[in-house]
């Protein structure tokens, strides 16, 4: 049975069109390499899908811009020269960019200010001013912000050394100051605030050392804990 005559227009379900697209498009690059193998014959075939994925062939033996460079040679044409000079155009405008920047910089350090009029001149001392306001701004705004955060360590350290003070004259009134009792065999004592000496004080039970009792001895106990 002969097939039907498909008609070539533009397929409206996206699904059907990216099925014909990717058929077509290996039966062509199949036709492109039989091509190049038969008749060995340079060709280059780029091809842009409706979803903007690039899809290239060309013969193994040479490159797309071997072929752009025969294709201007044989039709006397020269398809960069447009964009050579838009390039050279761009890049003259950034050197004039990049030399009336030099030279404000000169003129904003004293040099090169004769070829300026008396407008010009005030406009430069106008942005050298506007230029030192806000560099002072700055700086005063460093200042402040190392003067808080000095002001903040100060008053820490007032109040370690105000809680010192305050353990010390506490221990002075009471010796068992921050100490403790805890049943059991024995019982630990922390007593050291933050900052403070670094001793540990156990009260053993009698039955623990009987020697502590005999002749008034005390049963307290301490021990300095190494760094």
């Amino acid at each position: 049975m002969a097939r039907g005559k498909i008609q070539i227009k533009r397929i409206e379900n996206q699904t059907n069109r990216q099925v014909t697209y990717s058929k077509r498009r290996n039966g062509l690059f199949k036709k492109a390499h039989e091509l190049t193998v038969l008749c060995d014959a340079k060709v280059s075939i780029i091809m842009i899908s409706s979803t903007q994925k690039i899809h290239e062939y060309i013969s193994p033996t040479t490159t797309t811009k071997h072929l752009f460079d025969l294709y201007q040679k044989a039709v006397g044409v020269d398809l960069w020269i447009s964009n050579y000079e838009k390039m050279q155009d761009h890049l003259r405008k950034l050197k004039d960019i990049n030399k009336n920047l030099r030279r404000e910089i000169r003129q904003r350090m004293g040099e090169s200010l004769n070829d300026l009029n008396y407008d010009q001149i005030v406009n430069l001392v106008e942005d050298v001013d506007d230029s030192l306001r806000k560099i002072r701004e700055r700086k005063y705004k460093v200042i402040s912000n190392q003067i808080e955060t000095s002001k903040k360590k100060l008053r820490n350290v007032e109040e370690i050394h105000r809680k010192i003070l305050v353990e010390f004259d506490a221990r002075q009134e009471d010796p068992h100051y921050g100490l403790v009792d805890n049943e059991g065999d024995y019982n630990s004592v922390l007593g050291f605030p933050d900052g403070g000496p670094r001793i540990i004080a156990l009260r053993m039970p009698s039955n623990h050392h009987p020697n502590l009792h005999s002749g008034g001895g005390s049963d307290l106990t301490t021990f300095a804990l190494l760094e």
